[in-house]
């Protein structure tokens, strides 16, 4: 049977591909990333943390297959060093253990960064040196419970 073409085909690029289908192919690849692995229980973590309405610090990620994948952890400069970081890593850890998870990963191109979480217990599993020129992208997990 031949195919019908719709309309000319064209090679988009960059700002020309539309955010939507920016959207789209990223939704594709993790939608098919979980079919294989069959079992997702992805769901969304997130806590912050407020002086009034102000936003002093936050972290989110999700929670699938009995990990939690941390994507973003952050303190307003005015407030670093006060321990805000830590307390956020130990909400969601609180909240992901809940939720049955064994585990945690977190990823960062900072070594001070890297350093702190390896003070509460996360162990470096990679580095890739220059990942970004002059930095180096440690990949850290830390572990609640041996995985079957």
């Amino acid at each position: 049977m031949a195919s019908t073409k719709v309309g000319p085909r064209e090679w988009r690029r960059d700002g020309a591909v539309p955010q939507d289908d920016l959207d789209a192919i990223r939704d594709g690849v993790i939608a098919y990333g979980r079919q294989q692995a069959q079992g997702s229980d992805a769901e969304d973590i997130a806590v912050a943390l407020y002086d009034g309405d102000e936003l002093i610090a936050g972290a989110s990620g999700r929670t699938e297959f009995q990990r939690l994948y941390v994507s973003y952890l952050w303190v307003d400069a005015d407030h670093r060093g006060e321990g805000f970081g830590g307390d956020c890593l130990r909400q969601l850890e609180a909240m992901a253990l809940k939720r049955g998870c064994v585990d945690a990963l977190i990823e960062t191109l900072l070594d001070e960064t890297a350093e702190m979480y390896e003070h509460l217990g996360y162990a470096c599993i990679s580095h890739v040196h220059d990942f970004v020129p002059g930095f180096t992208r440690h990949t850290l997990l830390k572990v609640w419970q041996a995985r079957d």
